[in-house]
């Protein structure tokens, strides 16, 4: 299964704690949790607590907006764009420094039932058989389909083999997913 998106289009729904939005990409279920893995484009406009998800290793990379902080007990981490932080889901963290609205890139698994790799490429990428990939700049060529800054391509079940940046300019948020 493939799956094109646009940001645009995606709908919009409350976060869990009810202090912004998000957008969901995907949300893969599992038979006894709310999900097994899930990606999602949340709206950053204000400081605030994050929602809590005990047993649930989450990555949250910076789309847009201006550099941030995550903390909480003997935790402050730098949030700086396009730069993927992994931490565990029962962290109670805040965000901090948010002076302009921005976008972040949210992908939570079911801890010791699958994993997430994420990283920002700029060249041709043979991904694993489950994920998400998300044009950052320029324009790229997803398993046969032109998409551009604010696009991408979700999959389940089989790897969309070639993702090829179209020029050399093009960057891709990839998040490929390991099932255990």
């Amino acid at each position: 299964m493939m799956v094109p998106f646009q940001l645009s289009t995606l709908p919009v729904t409350p976060w869990k704690n009810g202090g912004g939005e998000t957008r969901e990409i995907i949300c893969v279920p599992a038979p006894d949790a709310p999900f097994l893995w899930r990606a999602s484009i949340a709206t950053l406009q204000a400081d605030g607590p994050f929602s809590p998800f005990p047993g649930v290793d989450r990555v949250i990379t910076l789309l847009a907006g201006q550099p941030l902080r995550l903390c909480g007990e003997n935790i402050d981490q730098p949030l700086a764009l396009w730069q993927p932080w992994a931490f565990p889901g029962e962290w109670a963290l805040s965000s901090v420094g948010i002076v302009a609205p921005g976008l972040d890139f949210n992908i939570m698994t079911q801890r010791g039932r699958a994993s997430a790799t994420v990283q920002v490429v700029s060249n041709l990428q043979c991904p694993a058989s489950e994920g998400v990939a998300y044009v950052l700049q320029g324009e790229w060529d997803l398993a046969g389909r032109r998409c551009a800054a604010g696009s991408g391509l979700c999959w389940r079940g089989g790897s969309p083999r070639n993702l090829r940046p179209v020029g050399s300019n093009g960057r891709l948020l990839l998040a490929e997913i390991a099932l255990k």
